[in-house]
């Protein structure tokens, strides 16, 4: 095991976070990795994934500086679209950072998208991720509960509905592009829901937990 911790910089909410979601420390804890979670206040989805709020950025890279002096092993991100400051946080730091779940598309075969808010991830945001020009992207339905609720920032969801949500735009995706064989979630916060998604899809699904989980141990395994 890695010395130090995981830390993640979370984004100022207050919806739930069922096990798997990356705010969740049970979806650590299940893997014997000790993590911890520095809220950058301010930060609400609304400002992260609509706005793309410069302002942002540098209240994450202190928090980021923060759980690294505090001796962080590696540090994450609770938002997929916080791709676009991979470099810099990179750069900045000493410790391994990994923004996003979108980092690994390129190392996935004929790999497709699900994100919960296809509009507003740009090119310039699948670009700072390495992702292939092309790649099949699909959003969820706007509106739909699990986009209403964690946009709004709201205090309650229907999981069920949720997933039902996700898997449904996953059905799109493949329907649409069937030639995708893996499909990558953006979104932190449809981990919870990545085993339903493969049954209904037939295809493996990757997430920030499965790659923070594989980053961790390499970790590990090059001490």
């Amino acid at each position: 095991m890695p010395q130090g911790f995981l830390g993640i910089l979370m984004l100022d909410t207050r919806f739930p976070r069922p096990v798997g979601d990356v705010g969740n420390p049970q979806t650590y804890g299940r893997a014997g990795i000790p993590v911890r979670f520095a809220t950058v206040r301010g930060a609400s989805p609304h400002r992260v994934v609509n706005e793309a709020d410069p302002a942002l950025l540098q209240p994450f890279l202190d928090a980021a500086l923060e759980l690294e002096r505090q001796g962080a092993s590696l540090l994450s991100t609770s938002c997929g679209f916080l791709a676009s400051w991979q470099a810099t946080l990179s750069r900045a730091l000493a410790v391994p950072v990994v923004t996003s779940s979108l980092l690994q598309v390129s190392r996935c075969r004929r790999p497709g998208i699900l994100t919960i808010a296809a509009a507003s991830l740009t090119p310039a945001v699948l670009d700072a991720a390495g992702v292939p020009a092309g790649t099949p992207l699909q959003g969820v339905e706007p509106g739909c509960e699990f986009h209403r609720r964690i946009l709004s920032n709201d205090s309650t969801m229907d999981l069920a509905q949720a997933e039902r949500d996700v898997v449904s735009a996953a059905l799109r995706l493949v329907g649409r592009h069937p030639e995708v064989a893996e499909i990558v979630l953006e979104c932190t916060n449809m981990p919870p829901y990545r085993n339903a998604v493969a049954r209904a899809t037939g295809r493996p699904v990757h997430d920030i937990e499965t790659l923070l989980l594989a980053e961790w141990e390499a970790l590990g395994a090059g001490r």
